[in-house]
């Protein structure tokens, strides 16, 4: 059986603020990408632990990455899913409408709330790189733009996808915690936000 672990609104708020000083010192951003659905909310805390003063706040792009399959459950009020092996584009950036100078030579800062195969990210990395260098070509313009990651959580498995040797090598992958290989329940999922936050009290830690 698999077992869930219940996160609480507060839990994420405290992750991305014990991560900010890292993000800011190591990554530098200048925009940050979420993907959507549970980069959004982690991606809107951390601008305001990253915001400086007398700097503007840092722009968020989103974009729409689906991996996660439904399976059949013997209860229909508690569904499980699974990674499936198909990234599926939902959201992306519309680069004749973006300002592509916000992208090119700067520094991006992806977001998502749990790197659990990896395949949405390298998807993610790999797609915004090739676009940004076509954009580049295209405009004329130098500069490397170097993308950086921040998950709240990476469980501890065997990884489907890769990201960038650099990019590991350089430190520019952050997870605020490492956990095993179980089912994270994040608060905005929650129909009946009251309960969620019972069973997140009740559980022993993960």
């Amino acid at each position: 059986m698999v077992q869930k672990v219940y996160v609480t609104y507060n839990e994420v708020h405290k992750l991305c603020q014990a991560s900010a000083d890292r993000i800011l010192n190591a990554f530098q951003p200048n925009l940050m990408i979420a993907i959507g659905g549970g980069g959004y909310v982690p991606a809107r805390i951390l601008r305001s632990f990253l915001k400086r003063s007398s700097a503007p706040n840092i722009p968020i792009q989103a974009i729409g990455l689906s991996l996660y399959e439904q399976l059949p459950s013997k209860d229909p009020s508690d569904p499980v899913e699974t990674p499936g092996t198909k990234v599926t584009r939902t959201q992306w950036l519309d680069f004749s409408s973006l300002e592509i100078s916000n992208l090119i030579g700067k520094n991006v800062l992806i977001v998502d709330e749990v790197d659990d195969t990896r395949t949405t990210l390298e998807y993610a990395v790999k797609e915004l790189q090739k676009d940004v260098e076509a954009a580049a070509q295209k405009l004329g313009k130098a500069g490397k733009t170097r993308f950086c990651i921040f998950v709240l959580h990476n469980k501890d498995k065997t990884k489907r996808g890769h990201l960038p040797q650099d990019m590991i090598d350089e430190g520019r992958y952050l997870a605020a915690r490492t956990v095993s290989d179980v089912w994270i329940n994040y608060p905005w999922e929650a129909t009946d936000i009251d309960e969620h936050d019972r069973l997140a009290g009740s559980q022993l830690d993960y």
